[in-house]
């Protein structure tokens, strides 16, 4: 198989490929991000990298031996949490450039499979993708499908394919479940951030509610945002506990742990943790990832 793997980040569609032992012969990557390159070097050294999506007609491949596509487009620009201006925002522009990315493909070999992937949206955008993605790639099968049944994390993306995928079954696995059992005081929140979450009232109110490991719940959907720490994010409760059940000791997640959620095998954390990337990075490249096991389950009813 030779795959081109648009918005490529830390190249989790190429984790799935190989956790299905799926021959990959050669693997184009086009990305921006020089440290979602490195990580992709360091896993998989073979990377042919293209570099920017904009400048794709200047790509040196062989269109007709593509057989897969995959792309997910940037989503600020689509989000809900985002200002929703669609393609009128220049990011969301990009989903026209990957459209005609893989109409090209699709010219030059008509048997081509894509894979597209984007956040819950608006259903004014979601069928606005799927109609134009229907006009320029033929018949789509689209499916919202929420990671936490597959990982420790709730995280709803759409999937628009070009073969039918049906739900992956719930393998129960909860945050508890991917925790790493000791963990530097580096991440440990401070007292004055922990007292920054405190609303008007003197409590951490609705919004601010860390984690007890002990119990069985998934994670929030994990952002690129996460390195700055926001008061909606993952936190998990240490320490004792205060009158209003919230945690007097709270760390935020390890890098390891994050990459977890997103179901990264541990081999390739091991490896991305000792390429020299700095956490703030591995964040980012993590949040704005895929969750590993969906891809590969999505994968799997096609080239399985």
């Amino acid at each position: 198989m030779k795959v081109l793997s648009l918005f490529n980040g830390m190249s989790c569609g190429m984790m799935a490929l190989e956790s299905l032992n799926i021959p990959v012969t050669k693997y184009y990557s086009s990305e921006i991000d020089k440290y979602a390159n490195q990580a992709a070097q360091a896993l998989f050294p073979d990377t042919i990298q293209l570099g920017d999506v904009t400048n794709w007609r200047e790509w040196d491949i062989d269109w007709a031996s593509i057989d897969l596509v995959t792309g997910g487009f940037p989503c600020q620009a689509w989000s809900m949490a985002g200002k929703q201006l669609g393609d009128k925002d220049e990011r969301g522009m990009l989903f026209w450039t990957m459209l005609d990315i893989m109409k090209h493909v699709k010219y030059h070999n008509p048997k081509a499979d894509f894979l597209i992937e984007n956040v819950k949206m608006k259903k004014e955008f979601e069928e606005y993708i799927t109609t134009h993605t229907e006009n320029a790639l033929g018949h789509v099968h689209k499916i919202l499908i929420n990671s936490a049944l597959v990982s420790a994390q709730n995280r709803n993306r759409y999937y628009w394919t070009s073969f039918e995928v049906e739900q992956p079954e719930d393998k129960g696995i909860l945050l508890k479940d991917i925790i790493e059992p000791t963990v530097s005081e580096k991440y440990a929140l401070s007292h004055r951030m922990i007292t920054g979450f405190f609303n008007k009232k003197g409590d951490f109110g609705k919004r601010f509610k860390p984690l007890s490991i002990s119990t069985s719940k998934k994670a929030n959907t994990l952002t690129a945002r996460y390195f700055k720490l926001a008061i909606t994010d993952n936190y998990i409760i240490t320490g004792v506990t205060d009158s209003n059940g919230y945690g007097v000791n709270v760390r935020k997640l390890t890098p390891r742990e994050c990459m977890r959620l997103q179901t990264v095998p541990e081999h390739h954390i091991d490896t991305l943790l000792s390429a020299g990337i700095s956490n703030t990075q591995l964040y980012k490249m993590t949040g704005n990832g895929w969750t590993v096991d969906v891809i590969a389950h999505i994968l799997k009813a096609k080239f399985k």
